[in-house]
């Protein structure tokens, strides 16, 4: 299972200067794998999202589709309700740290309640993934995993780099 989400992981471990060579030298980091380390989720669903996209590339059968493709709507809804409890969550740490001398408990238990957001959205879309990993092939799978490899490195600099050229 860790293998198969390992691209969203890949550059977490990287340092700066390997990460800045990955991508030719930019400065900073492409928004794709920016949002893969702040959201490893979104990384998921879209590979999700790809492999359904792309059902004849990787070969798939109509029975492998009409079994994916509910998995992928459950985890379209997941990420909406996620990404709402997280903004609601983080706009009550906002009202709670608004005071000047706001309840630091109140503080750290809010910031929990978010980290717990994310962790349960994590573990929810891995279920789905597995779940989908056990519909695919082995050579599917390698399919797919390639064809995320290649979207990771062909992204493009930030828009606001580009800007400063």
């Amino acid at each position: 299972m860790v293998v198969f989400v390992s691209p969203a992981f890949s550059d977490m471990d990287m340092h700066k200067g390997e990460h800045k060579e990955m991508h030719h030298g930019h400065k900073e980091m492409c928004e794709m794998c920016k949002c893969n380390m702040e959201n490893p989720g979104d990384m998921m669903e879209d590979m999700m999202h790809k492999c359904l996209e792309h059902a004849d590339k990787i070969g798939l059968i109509e029975d492998q589709i009409t079994k994916i493709t509910p998995i992928h709507r459950e985890m379209e809804k997941k990420a909406i309700r996620y990404k709402a409890d997280l903004k609601i969550a983080e706009i009550e740490l906002k009202e709670i740290i608004e005071l000047k001398d706001f309840d630091l408990e109140k503080a750290s238990a809010q910031v929990k309640k978010i980290e717990d957001i994310r962790t349960t959205h994590h573990l929810e879309m891995l279920k789905s993934l597995k779940e989908v990993r056990s519909i695919l092939t082995d050579e599917q799978f390698k399919q797919m995993k390639q064809m995320m490899h290649m979207k990771m490195e062909g992204c493009e600099p930030p828009k606001k780099m580009m800007k400063k050229k």
